[in-house]
C-alpha cells in the first residue's frame, strides 16, 4: 500500500476530477491518493466519482485556500 501525492491546485472544474482519474489508473487496490484542489467543485465532484467507480474517500480536510482529499483506490473491474 502505497500513499501519493496529486497535486491539482489551480485547476478548474473538471480537470482535478480528471487528472484524479487519471492517477488512480495507475495505482493499486488499497493504495492512498491525496488529491490538493483549491477548486471548492472538487468537494462534490471528486467524492461522486469515487462513489460511482468503487473507490473511498477516506478524509476531507476543507482549508481556507486548499482543499485534500484523500483517496482510498478500490478493486480494479
Amino acid at each position: 500500500m502505497s500513499d501519493i501525492e496529486l497535486d491539482a491546485r489551480r485547476l478548474l472544474c473538471p480537470m482535478p476530477v480528471i487528472r484524479t482519474q487519471d492517477r488512480i489508473k495507475e495505482l493499486s487496490a488499497g493504495d492512498i491518493l491525496r488529491v490538493i484542489c483549491s477548486d471548492r467543485g472538487a468537494l462534490h465532484d471528486i467524492p461522486t466519482w469515487c462513489r460511482l467507480n468503487g473507490h473511498r474517500v477516506v478524509d476531507v480536510v476543507d482549508g481556507q485556500f486548499e482543499i485534500i482529499i484523500r483517496v482510498e483506490v478500490g478493486q480494479a473491474d
